[in-house]
């Protein structure tokens, strides 16, 4: 088993920047990739961005070039730094990482980012 616990939400303006960080955890073994979904209500989940054990990426449109996502392999943590925010990145945004050959899914409990305009 593998736990993913967040941190880093809060509240913030339109403008500012937020750092969130995942800190994976358990029986860790192949942990690829590790990113960030993210749930505003009333919407699905969205991918926001990952990243792979080499440093591979991908963002979603709406956050590229706001959006740096980062990775920590000696500690199992994976970063998303949050900069130029707007009201529509609000959402919870949940931790994930997969592992192993079948690429089992594990989702951290997700953390609050509130954008005020």
């Amino acid at each position: 088993q593998v736990q993913l616990v967040e941190s880093g939400g809060g509240l913030v303006q339109a403008g500012g920047s937020l750092r969130l960080s995942c800190a994976a955890s358990g029986t860790i073994f192949n942990i690829n990739p590790m990113g960030w979904y993210r749930q505003a209500p009333g919407k699905q989940r969205e991918l926001v961005a990952s990243i792979t054990r080499g440093g591979n990426t991908n963002y979603a449109g709406s956050v590229k070039g706001r959006f740096t996502i980062s990775r920590d392999n000696a500690k199992n943590t994976v970063y998303l730094q949050m900069n130029s925010l707007r009201p529509e990145d609000t959402a919870v945004y949940y931790c994930y990482a997969e592992q192993g050959m079948r690429s089992v899914p594990y989702w951290g409990q997700g953390t609050q980012v509130t954008v005020s305009s």
